[in-house]
């Protein structure tokens, strides 16, 4: 019989991601305080595509506004209760949710090593025109897969992995439905002359 409350996903990737923070120095910069775990409809079928993505809050060097063709612009900013948000972590269902437990582990780490080591809203940039997976996303992939077998050997506790070791179906019939907080994608806004001297 399916139980009625429903899994909340994002709450439960929070908790991994808070975890993964605590036990990886690599990772330790990040508070997930101030990232926005969420989810969003995967919009074909499928474990192809686009499976998870960070979205920074700020520009580079965690800059507020920024100067795109002549004309200043900022970035909506998103509050989660009082607290404002640097970053927006999204996975996109069912799609994440059906690949294999090494490829979310990967995914999870890929997306939080996104995250630049000064934690100001801005990604991690990477020199040359590969800013954000550096020359080659496959070696930025065996990094990963190099801190997922890291994590594991310090055997985290199993509830935590719980849900990433069933695909999404399983997940359903387990919980009912799929619960968790969604955030529209934040927009770029024009700075006007009032806003520029507020």
């Amino acid at each position: 019989m399916k139980a009625s409350a429903g899994f909340d996903f994002t709450a439960a990737m929070t908790l991994l991601c808070r975890d993964i923070c605590d036990r990886l120095e690599v990772f330790q910069h990040i508070c997930m305080d101030r990232v926005a775990v969420t989810f969003a409809q995967a919009r074909t079928s499928g474990i192809y595509g686009i499976q998870a993505k960070l979205t920074p809050l700020r520009f580079e060097r965690g800059a507020l506004t920024q100067t795109k063709r002549g004309r200043l612009w900022t970035i909506q900013r998103v509050y989660v209760g009082q607290s404002e948000m640097l970053y927006i972590l999204t996975f996109y269902l069912p799609r994440f949710q059906d690949n294999t437990f090494q490829e979310k582990m990967i995914t999870v780490l890929h997306e939080l090593y996104h995250i630049g080591t000064r934690f100001d809203g801005d990604i991690r940039r990477f020199d040359g025109r590969y800013h954000a997976h550096s020359c080659s996303q496959k070696e930025y992939d065996r990094l990963m897969e190099r801190y997922v077998e890291e994590y594991l050997q310090m055997s985290p506790p199993r509830e935590l992995l719980r849900f990433l070791q069933v695909d999404f179906n399983a997940l359903v019939d387990a919980h009912g439905r799929i619960l968790g907080r969604k955030i529209p994608t934040p927009k770029l806004i024009p700075v006007t002359d009032d806003r520029r001297t507020a």
